[in-house]
């Protein structure tokens, strides 16, 4: 859907203001319920047992003793599980593994049991024979040629011959000659970088309550970021149909692309079959980070080419991503976003799917992109340092821009890169004076957003009070801003609508909450429900006045006659129209089903100060300034807390956070007093600047803002450190061992 009228700017009244957040009371009075806290009569607990071995084949499973004991209704493994569609498959066996364990965590059986301390005694009674097997957690180590190899035969005909079957495609993108463009440059930069695999940190863990009656029909509460994608997988590989199965989605508390899967759901309804009773399962910590997706290890190599007055001649960059026990890392993401902001003729992008002994990875935030983004923004600024140049102006220099090819393939209409990066230059941030063992950096970064399947159903009440009804679940404030458009379109007050989260049995296909979608494709179908509701109450006031449908106009929250040839009548009101609609015709209604497209590439860039304790290697972040193109902010202050979570999340990836594997293949830091996240003392005021250059896709410019924010942090803070150390850093989380030992070595020539 076309951005409205562009010929001039629109005057908004509830869009662009700062309400008060609609689950705030719930949820910090308590009342909010969240995965865990839903109950049922008759509940069981459920339990998992897990692989303590990185890769090992499962000989045999006995579980009679467990069966045996007292107050255990149900066991299952993965023989309880029959033949599923092969686009489930995977997920099946990341549930429950079939013939091998591939990591350490891979669930290879499950107890529901009268109580806790049940169900952890049944698990010690599950007897597990295993044939240990060689491991590889390395994505450089599992491509060469005598890797261990976890899957036969799955190699994709892209990959030439001689790479380990742990590589499973290769993807490519760009255009131009990118010898050429090496050879007209001043100097080339060449480098490898690595990245280590982090987790999401979302603060709640996994949960579901499973139910299942003797008839077939099931009901699952969960936490997810997709209730719809949860229903429809677990009914694939249960064999039900998907109509008998009813999923409503919890509060959530965080997921940022780690709940886009499911872990327990399958495995819950299974045990729930089995028992003929509700079973509930809550992840723990340990669980979380053993057994569920965190977001790719990368090894990256980068070439770029520049003359001495800035101009990038050549970009080539190929990336190793590693996606854990099963293929499907988000490689091509990255191959698609690193060099995404950037007008170049010659540039090429090759990625590599790799699997480890791992756990599979999941998105987090924009996946595959800040891994890319932190090696090429790297070499770039590497190389505009070596001239002697201004790093923005660099950036300002090759910024893409409205007509530029982009360098994954299409070409863009009007997008927000240089509007970020001028907003940046004019800063007093960038002008500020910095101390000894300080460092500044900036970075840009890429989005694409995405669209997709969204159904919306808006109902106004006989009082003219507003119902709409949507089927993501709220992680990031779309419940204040689906109210906000409704209440824009209609005309009313933001107090006078409400926003639900309808279960999966009241309202048609949703897609996941990802792909900082939900603003954009609910926000769409929300104004299209709205402006169906309206035409509707157009059609009864003209109907009571006795005129043409087409004689009247909604302006202002009321039916009025739209010029004076179509008579003098008094404005009906929504809630004059909604008091009488029985006598009309019946209740009012709008509703929109779309597979929503348009939805607007984003861009950002970001500048942060830090400073280096060169006796420790310990990095502070002293202030960080985002810059980002919203298309139009429709809550501010939750744009800006996107902005900002998304900077301290990068801030964690870059400076602390990693999954630390033995030479065992065990996880050596399996919670969070080892794996460490920021907290508040670790952090500045992150600050905020909104650009409004409008997404000429959505009738209110409106542009994801979720996922952008995570791309740039990691190099521009690898910028800013290798500023103040002095020495190029090309390996993350940039740890005060690491940086310390790259500042030691380069003092000792």
């Amino acid at each position: 859907m076309a951005l409205d009228d562009t010929k001039k700017t629109r005057d908004f009244k509830v869009v662009g203001t700062r309400p008060d957040r609609p689950d705030g009371i719930d949820k910090v009075t308590g009342r909010a319920r969240f995965g865990a806290d839903m109950v049922a009569p008759g509940m069981l607990t459920g339990r998992i047992l897990r692989s303590p071995h990185a890769h090992a084949r499962i000989v045999k499973i006995d579980a009679s003793k467990a069966e045996a004991l007292s107050g255990v209704k149900a066991v299952v493994t993965r023989a309880d599980f029959g033949e599923v569609p092969e686009d489930v498959a995977d997920v099946l066996d990341n549930c429950m593994a079939g013939d091998k364990a591939l990591y350490d965590g891979h669930a290879v059986a499950a107890v529901a049991a009268s109580s806790p301390a049940v169900a952890r005694k049944a698990l010690k009674l599950i007897e597990v024979e295993y044939e240990v097997l060689p491991h590889v957690t390395d994505v450089d180590a599992a491509i060469k040629p005598d890797a261990p190899v976890l899957h036969e035969g799955r190699q994709q005909e892209t990959v030439p011959e001689g790479l380990s079957q742990n590589v499973i495609a290769r993807s490519e993108f760009g255009h131009g000659d990118i010898e050429a463009g090496l050879k007209q440059a001043d100097r080339v930069v060449e480098r490898t970088y690595r990245t280590a695999a982090t987790h999401q940190g979302y603060i709640e863990p996994h949960a579901c309550l499973a139910t299942m009656g003797a008839d077939g029909r099931a009901d699952l509460w969960v936490c997810t970021q997709g209730h719809y994608m949860v229903r429809n997988t677990c009914a694939a590989i249960l064999g039900m149909e998907q109509g008998q199965l009813r999923v409503t989605a919890s509060e959530i508390g965080g997921g940022f692309g780690g709940k886009t899967v499911v872990f327990l759901e399958p495995v819950a309804l299974m045990l729930a079959k089995k028992a003929g009773r509700p079973v509930k399962m809550v992840m723990s910590r340990s669980e979380v980070l053993r057994a569920t997706g965190p977001t790719s290890s990368t090894s990256i190599d980068v070439k770029i080419g520049m003359t001495k007055d800035g101009k990038i001649t050549a970009g080539f960059a190929e990336l190793r991503y590693q996606g854990g026990a099963y293929p499907g890392s988000p490689v091509d993401m990255g191959a698609m976003s690193g060099f995404a902001p950037y007008d170049l003729e010659n540039v090429k992008t090759v990625g590599w799917d790799v699997v480890t002994n791992r756990p599979k990875a999941a998105a987090y935030r924009a996946p595959g992109a800040p891994m890319a983004a932190f090696a090429i923004e790297s070499a770039i600024d590497e190389a505009a340092k070596a001239f002697g140049l201004d790093p923005l102006e660099v950036r300002l220099m090759n910024g893409a821009d409205e007509g530029t090819k982009a360098s994954y393939g299409p070409t863009y209409p009007a997008i927000g890169l240089k509007a970020t990066l001028e907003a940046a230059k004019s800063h007093p941030h960038w002008s500020a004076p910095l101390g000894e063992n300080q460092g500044r950096g900036v970075a840009c970064g890429f989005w694409f957003n995405f669209g997709g399947d969204t159904c919306v159903s808006l109902n106004i009440t006989p009082d003219g009070t507003v119902t709409v009804s949507e089927g993501n679940p709220d992680i990031g404030g779309s419940r204040a801003s689906m109210t906000m458009m409704a209440a824009e379109e209609l005309g009313i007050p933001y107090d006078q609508v409400r926003t639900i989260i309808a279960d999966t049995g009241s309202l048609g296909q949703n897609e996941v909450t990802d792909g900082s979608r939900v603003t954009f494709a609910v926000g769409l179908a929300t104004i299209e429900a709205a402006r169906a509701a309206k035409r509707e109450m157009c059609r009864r006031a003209a109907m009571i006045w006795g005129i043409d449908d087409e004689a009247v106009e909604w302006e202002d929250g009321a039916a009025r006659p739209a010029g004076p040839n179509a008579g003098k009548f008094p404005p009906m009101t929504l809630k004059e129209i909604a008091a009488i609609a029985s006598n009309t015709g019946g209740p009012i209604a709008g509703h929109h089903e779309v597979n929503a497209e348009g939805a607007g590439v984003s861009f950002a860039t970001h500048m942060v100060d830090v400073e280096l304790d060169r006796d420790t290697g310990s990095t502070k972040i002293l202030r960080y300034t985002v810059f980002q193109d919203a298309g139009k902010a429709v809550h501010p202050s939750y744009v800006e807390g996107q902005f900002q979570g998304g900077a301290v999340q990068g801030i964690g990836w870059a400076l602390n956070e990693e999954y630390i594997y033995g030479e065992d293949g065990i996880l050596q830091n399996a919670g969070f007093l080892d794996y460490r996240i920021p907290v508040a003392s670790d952090l500045p005021m992150i600050d905020t600047v909104i650009l409004e250059i409008p997404n000429p896709g959505h009738p209110y410019g409106v542009r994801g803002v979720g996922e952008t924010s995570i791309v740039p942090p990691l190099a521009a803070i690898a910028n800013a450190v290798s500023e103040a150390a002095g020495v190029r850093m090309t390996q993350l989380p940039m740890s005060p061992p690491r940086v310390l030992a790259a500042v030691q070595a380069k003092a000792e020539g």
